[in-house]
């Protein structure tokens, strides 16, 4: 039977090297050269077997030689032109031409009002596909968009589940105004804003709706937005139902997290040992039996889990087109007790009624839930820290101590070590409290459009942003000691938010060709807003039990209650014309008035013009027949933008308020509440005003294999609000008024690059910013220089957010002379006499860290091969400096509480260091550069792998895929995350480190099916 399967298994090698000789006898080699319709060679093109893997690219001088049998067909194609196949047919020479795909030529960006063919666009717009922006797993739209368009920093203030973003276009434009942009998402306008606590806006709305996202840049793109476009502009489209047949897909993933790295502190050993020396007794009367200790890292951070579940819905016929989805998102944070769900779904509906009239809406509503937890302080100093926030705690926490009674109840710290670390809070009582926020939201937008005549259209839409939220916090008396415990144990509160933005605009477009080669499209728009907000909170404290937590108040001895309300409105007329000639000259000009009811009586009104130009020299005779050059055009604007956000309603009126420290009064010892006056009237209070000259230049080259996309701007912020104090005589401490400004100048650039075709693919793009910030004037030059926090300053002439403090000057050794002016002491830190007088004064602080980077850059890369895909994406800041905030708090012994784990090295008599200071200071350390650290990073962002399953019967297609986020981090900084700060979306305080959530490193794997 051996000897038949051996003649067997040679047979068929033999047919197999036969069948393999035969086929490659049929085989000849076809060659060829592919021109352009002006008979320019095309170097690059993709020639590909079709059904094959088989293929090659065209040379420099477009030629090309492949192997091919005379059945084949082949297939050209390059970027920018019509796909061509063509029968071999025993052919031996295959010469083309391709063909414009015109198309490409008429590819069309959102713009704002309308729609623009990208060749049109004068302004400086970047747009963002829908699947770039959710390569990375992202629960803010606004993380998707980072390190991805030049021009636009976004930093990830706080790692927490839903956590805040700050957004710059440009830099930062105000100084007690918002410098968040404008978010459109289907004609409804919303902001960002809020605390480094706070639930993001952009949180509640699921990023895998959107189709595309286009950044207003510069004023003559924005200014059609007038007095809340000085910041820039996202427009947002999601994505809406095509014709054909029904398509459901599934897209989901599942995945774990985890803390990139943690702090090196003391062990229960070393902790023992410095008690020891700070307090100068023996209470630990051998701390080498104590070994390791407690490792309260460990405790409150963990792997948590990361999912995303979405279906999908979309088609239509050539009348009613739909797409609907259903999203669920579920992500436990890091830190234990954080978690933020998302419920969403979203229905688009489009209808033709008529050939002249067309309806549709767009519907997103999301119901969140955000279980936060305390994290970061914007006060410099030990108590605050420590007991401030669950990583403050954790940090700061003896490792002597134990987490949890015998029952795993928390173990209170009073109640440990007789009492003696009363002051410093078991990190765990963080995790006890109850910190959720439920919001509920609603954007729904109307629309009507009709064609008048033609060219001439009309469309109405009706928008609304309805917004309600509930907070509850409990602070449970369970967590308390004993001994600690008294009848304002407990504290609970409660908070109803509810805001309605409804927006009406009435947009008229007429578009017509006035000669063969001349265009002209005219847009005018009236719109009319209102906002409208209310709230009512309750808080209180003193509960006899836990039992109800907040749900019963009025149990509680002591309480509260406060209420609020408040309305705007703002009216707005905007006209627009776009001339073009021969797709080769543009020109756009915008004006926008709008009216507020928040401003003063003398400036209700502003104005806010713009004008742009572009000419494609590529249109040129002398130019198009350059081979090397695909397009070639120069962009040039100026415009006028305006920023309300910074003014709350009826700021420029006379103010009272009721109850105000102070105000109240005992009369026959009853307590009357006092109203006295609190605000004093302004009415010249405006909006701030951007001034913004661009001049840019968009270049393909190589067929468009390369493109380069390059900016160049220069914006002055006047008018911006500044709180100036008035003389005591007024009776008022301050006005708020137009009195500062400030200048944002910088340099933008793109490049993209389509390196391989064919079987494999590979393209990569990258970015670079560059931008300077300076301070011009800040209450018409009375000031010159203000500290705003203890080592934060704003200086006329120098960018925002400078670090100020003394200079370091080693550590007090023995025999030093200890200059006076601050609590220098031996082995204490040692301040620079920087002017040489002999003494410590505010004359020796120096500017000693600047938190604006040098520049900031993104990468990314995507290649396939068959059926595989892979995308690698990084994102990086360069030369910006850091408040490290914590550890000034945590390199300062003072017992009681832990320290970093350095302070194993203080200096002793013995020891004498010029690094940590004595266990001797006493929590004694003056602020200085010693604790300004390199904030440099670059970050491995994204790196993504997936699989696409050959096709199946009855469905589409099937991807999988593993993506790793967050994977490596190259930083000198010392802290959590170098992506960081503790005073979120401030303008002023910018780049400070006080113990804020960190950033995790995840895992996850997904799955893609569409029927």
């Amino acid at each position: 039977m051996l000897k038949n399967l051996c003649k067997i298994t040679f047979l068929i090698l033999l047919v197999i090297t036969a069948s393999g000789k035969f086929l490659y006898a049929q085989d000849g080699i076809v060659k060829g050269k592919i021109i352009d319709e002006a008979g320019q060679p095309i170097p690059g093109a993709s020639i590909t077997v079709k059904g094959s893997q088989q293929g090659t690219l065209s040379n420099v001088d477009g030629t090309y030689s492949l192997a091919a049998s005379a059945q084949s067909t082949l297939v050209f194609s390059f970027v920018g032109y019509l796909k061509e196949e063509i029968p071999v047919n025993n052919k031996t020479t295959i010469d083309i031409t391709l063909k414009v795909d015109q198309k490409a030529l008429d590819e069309v960006v959102v713009v704002g009002y309308g729609t623009q063919r990208k060749i049109e666009t004068t302004g400086s717009i970047a747009s963002v596909k829908a699947s770039d922006l959710v390569q990375t797993p992202v629960v803010n739209l606004a993380q998707g968009l980072q390190s991805r368009i030049s021009g636009v920093q976004i930093n990830q203030n706080s790692g927490s589940p839903g956590g805040n973003i700050s957004v710059r276009i440009r830099g930062t434009n105000s100084i007690n105004g918002t410098s968040e942009p404008l978010y459109v998402i289907d004609g409804i306008q919303i902001s960002n804003s809020g605390n480094i606590t706070d639930v993001s806006p952009l949180s509640t709305i699921n990023p895998n709706d959107i189709e595309s996202i286009e950044i207003l840049k510069d004023a003559s793109s924005s200014a059609i937005y007038g007095s809340r476009a000085a910041n820039g502009v996202v427009l947002i489209t999601t994505k809406r139902g095509k014709t054909g047949a029904t398509r459901v897909t599934y897209d989901g993933y599942y995945g774990s997290q985890e803390v990139r790295k943690t702090l090196p502190v003391l062990d229960a050993t070393q902790f023992a040992q410095l008690e020891n020396e700070v307090f100068k007794n023996n209470y630990y009367k051998d701390p080498a039996s104590l070994g390791k200790g407690v490792n309260w890292q460990d405790i409150i951070f963990r792997k948590a889990p990361i999912q995303n579940h979405q279906l999908s819905i979309n088609g239509g016929s050539e009348k009613t087109q739909l797409a609907l989805s259903l999203n669920y998102f579920n992500q436990d944070g890091i830190i234990i007790n954080s978690n933020f769900k998302r419920y969403s779904y979203r229905l688009n509906v489009d209808h033709k009624v008529s050939k002249r009239v067309k309806i549709g809406t767009s519907i997103l509503g999301s119901f969140n839930v955000n279980n936060g937890i305390t994290t970061g302080s914007q006060t410099v100093g030990d108590a605050d820290v420590v007991t401030g926030s669950i990583l403050g705690s954790a940090l700061g926490a003896p490792p002597t101590l134990q987490p949890y009674h015998a029952d795993g109840s928390v173990f209170p710290f009073g109640e440990q070590a007789a009492g003696q670390y009363r002051e410093v809070t078991n990190p765990l009582n963080f995790a006890s409290m109850l910190n959720r926020t439920a919001i509920n939201r609603t954007l729904i937008n109307l629309y009507g459009e009709v064609s008048l005549y033609k060219g001439l259209s009309y469309r109405a839409s009706f928008n609304a942003d309805l917004q309600s939220s509930l907070q509850d916090r409990y602070s449970p008396r369970s967590i308390i000691a004993k001994n600690d415990l008294s009848d304002n144990s407990g504290s609970g509160y409660k908070k109803n938010a509810n805001s309605k933005s409804l927006l009406h605009e009435s947009i008229l477009t007429y578009a017509t060709q006035l000669a063969p080669n001349h265009t002209l499209k005219a847009t005018a728009l009236f719109a009319t807003q209102i906002e409208l907000f209310n709230q009512n909170e309750i808080s209180a404290t003193g509960f006899p039990n836990d039992a109800t937590t907040n749900e019963a108040l009025q149990l509680a001895l002591t309480r509260t209650v406060t209420s609020t309300r408040n309305s705007q409105r703002l009216d707005s007329y905007m006209g627009r014309v776009n001339y073009g000639f021969k797709d080769r000259l543009f020109v756009d000009l915008t004006a926008r008035v709008d009216g507020s009811s928040k401003f003063g009586a003398n400036h209700k009104y502003g104005i806010f013009p713009a004008v742009s130009a572009a000419y494609r020299l590529i249109e040129e005779p002398f130019i198009k027949n350059i081979s090397w050059l695909s397009d070639l055009k120069i962009r040039g604007s100026y415009g006028v933008t305006g920023n309300a956000g910074g003014i709350n309603p009826y700021q420029s009126l006379a103010t009272v308020s009721a109850p105000n420290p102070g105000s109240d009064y005992n009369f026959n010892h009853t307590y009357n509440i006092g109203i006295n006056p609190s605000g004093i009237s302004n009415p010249d209070l405006r909006w701030e005003k951007s001034k913004q000259a661009n001049i840019g230049i968009d270049v393909s080259l190589l067929n468009n294999r390369l493109s380069l996309i390059a900016d160049v701007y220069k914006k002055r912020t006047d008018d911006l609000l500044y709180v100036k104090a008035l003389p005591l005589s007024s009776g008022y401490a301050n006005i708020t008024g137009n009195f500062a400004s400030l200048q944002n100048k910088g340099l933008e650039l793109a490049a993209n690059a389509r390196i391989l075709d064919g079987a494999f693919t590979w393209n990569v793009s990258g970015n670079v910013t560059f931008n300077r910030n300076k301070v011009l004037g800040l209450d018409g030059g009375l000031t010159q220089e203000r500290f705003i926090t203890a080592y934060t300053v704003l200086k006329v002439g120098q960018p925002l957010g400078l670090i100020k403090t003394y200079v370091f000057d080693g550590i007090n050794q023995t025999g030093d002379a200890i200059l006076p002016g601050y609590d220098g002491r031996l082995g204490g830190h040692k301040v620079k006499d920087v002017n040489g007088d002999g003494k410590i004064s505010a004359d020796d602080q120096v500017v000693s860290g600047n938190p604006n980077p040098k520049f900031i850059y993104g990468f990314s890369t995507n290649a396939s091969y068959k059926h595989f895909d892979l995308s690698v994406f990084i994102s990086g800041s360069q030369g910006n400096d850091i408040y490290n905030a914590s550890r000034l708090s945590f390199e300062n012994p003072g017992g009681g509480r832990n320290m970093l784990a350095g302070l194993a090295d203080r200096w002793t008599p013995t020891n004498p260091n010029n690094d940590y200071a004595s266990a001797y200071v006493s929590g004694r350390l003056p602020v200085t550069n010693h604790f300004v650290e390199n904030g440099s990073y670059m970050r491995v962002k994204n790196i993504s792998l997936g699989y696409t399953l050959p096709k199946i019967k009855g469905i589409q297609q099937i991807r999988i895929y593993a993506s790793v986020n967050n994977l490596l981090t190259i930083t000198k900084y010392s802290g959590f995350d170098p992506e960081v700060n503790t005073y979120a979306g401030s303008n002023t305080v910018i780049g400070v480190d006080n113990l804020v959530y960190p950033q995790a490193k995840s895992l996850l794997g997904g799955l893609q099916i569409t029927f």
